[in-house]
């Protein structure tokens, strides 16, 4: 029997011997930098002379590794290597499913500081951010293989019909695809696939260009827990490639995805489409984003308001969809906060986050570096720059790093491009609101709802946003990031997505079709 779900505890790097260990596992993985890897389909490792070169965006020059680049052919060979698993799979009891993707989780626990090393370098996390994503992995594996067991291992219940005997069964949808986000390149890419295989689905896992070696290391890890071959297939390579061929190949019952917004509306634009040889509905489960707004409201504890901005603005060098990148502060206390937000951010230490004290690292290359300096130039016009904004120091850039300083604007309109368009970089605006109301319909304005948050004492104010802050996340009293699985399940309203709330009660049912079977006795 399994014991109740617990979150995997995060790592505490104040620890001399855990800062050692991490120290050890970044030594080993720098070790192996420019390693080639396979594609997986129908569990041969196909190695192709074709590669895509995943680098270090704080030192481009350095190869972290190089991946195999699949074409459609190949793609289409790994969609129907998943339609074949799945007539056996789907078989698979689901206690001995949920024992795969648990072994899965203590492979990873095993093998944290290691993992995290991988993300360090592979994506620029901090140690703390990298620790996290790590522990996260492991939890959406511990919590989904508990889910099947609740969900299928038993039939749902019904109510009493004389003289028949009724069941109603959650059976899996078939072949699907998984398309996870370089930002979180364990933790989604795990919940992408682990969610839908416990369930007795397969997948094709195809991750983002910028990120592939961590999802190699995901589907190194299912396989050493015993996935049979054919339930995951990993083909990675160009998105305009692969991206719109694998959403319309007929074969795939379902896609997962995790990413912006516009790829987001295409793929479900192009899952509606019904190609020749399809005789289903492609279910979508979508997250595409968010515009996320810190409140604050003339009651709050200031401090504690400015350290939760700061935090959800510009931990993992703002790349989250949960991001902080709205602060609306009513006007008594706007220029107490914003001091505050200010003198804070000026203190994050901007550097190789390979290195503990590092806060701040660098954005994930040259195209985002790009789109956020544009943002940076918008904001120059759109609000009062005070903080960041300049050339980072050379010694940071001197092999080509992506490093942008924690940028802050000040009275900025809620109408500014900044304060509408999801930036995804560190960039907060700061916007001022006569009241309450006017904040909390400031926050409402935007075609997001991911997460939001409020730094309020009044009582009334945050049953008020229990009820009127429109996103799919809300904290009170708290950042706006930093969600844990079972604990909150995550997921947006409007143009963040379909509100799939990762890592909550109901999310593998996204995965499961329902089936009625009445017997007349």
């Amino acid at each position: 029997m399994l014991p109740p779900y617990r979150s995997e505890p995060f790592g505490d790097f104040s620890s001399s011997d855990r800062r050692a260990a991490m120290q050890r596992a970044l030594r080993h993985v720098s070790g192996q930098f420019g390693a080639s890897y396979p594609l997986v389909i129908g569990g041969e490792h196909i190695m192709r002379e074709e590669k895509l070169a995943s680098i270090n965006p704080c030192e481009p020059k350095k190869v972290v590794g190089y991946v195999s680049k699949a074409d459609q052919e190949l793609a289409g060979q790994a969609v129907l290597a998943a339609e074949a698993a799945f007539q056996t799979w789907k078989k698979v009891p689901v206690e001995a499913r949920a024992q795969v993707i648990l072994r899965a989780a203590a492979i990873m626990r095993r093998n944290k500081e290691e993992l995290a090393a991988w993300m360090i370098y592979e994506v620029g996390k901090s140690w703390v951010e990298a620790d996290a994503d790590v522990a996260e992995a492991i939890d959406f594996c511990e919590y989904y293989a508990r889910q099947a067991i609740e969900l299928q291992g038993q039939d749902q219940p019904l109510a009493h019909n004389p003289g028949e005997y009724l069941q109603l069964r959650a059976i899996p949808l078939g072949p699907g695809v998984a398309i996870p986000p370089w930002n979180f390149p364990l933790a989604i890419a795990t919940t992408l696939t682990v969610a839908p295989i416990v369930a007795g689905n397969t997948v094709v896992l195809k991750p983002s260009p910028r990120a592939p070696v961590m999802s190699v290391r995901l589907v190194e890890i299912l396989e050493a827990a015993g996935l049979p071959p054919g339930v995951v297939n990993l083909v990675m390579g160009d998105d305009d490639v692969l991206g719109d061929y694998l959403v319309d190949h007929p074969k795939v019952r379902f896609i997962g995805f995790t990413g912006s917004k516009g790829v987001g509306l295409r793929v479900l634009g192009r899952a509606a489409v019904r190609h020749p040889g399809q005789n289903w509905l492609k279910r979508s489960i979508l997250e595409m984003g968010g515009k996320d707004a810190t409140v604050v409201d003339e009651t709050a504890d200031l401090d504690a308001a400015a350290d939760g901005i700061v935090a959800g603005a510009f931990g993992f060098q703002g790349q989250k969809c949960s991001a902080c990148s709205r602060a609306i502060i009513v006007e008594s206390v706007y220029d107490a906060v914003l001091k505050r937000v200010v003198e804070k951010a000026a203190q994050l230490r901007l550097g190789n986050p390979a290195q503990p004290e590092a806060n701040v690292g660098a954005v994930i290359d040259k195209r985002a570096f790009d789109s956020i300096s544009s943002y940076i130039a918008i904001g120059q016009e759109e609000g009062r720059l005070v903080v960041g904004g300049e050339v980072v120091d050379h010694e940071l850039i001197k092999d080509g790093g992506y490093f942008i300083n924690p940028t802050v604007f000040a009275d900025v309109s809620p109408k500014a491009r900044i304060a509408q368009e999801e930036i995804f970089g560190p960039v907060l605006a700061v916007i001022k609101a006569k009241d309450f109301d006017e904040a909390l319909a400031i926050a409402n304005d935007t075609e997001y709802g991911l997460t939001g948050a409020l730094f309020s004492r009044d009582v009334e104010r945050l049953e008020r946003a229990r009820e009127e802050f429109h996103v799919g996340n809300l904290y009170l009293n708290r950042k706006c990031t930093g969600a844990i699985v079972g604990v909150h399940p995550f997921g947006g309203f409007n143009m963040s997505g379909t509100d799939s709330k990762a890592g909550g009660p109901d999310y593998l049912r996204l995965y499961t079709q329902l089936k009625s079977v009445a017997e007349k006795l």
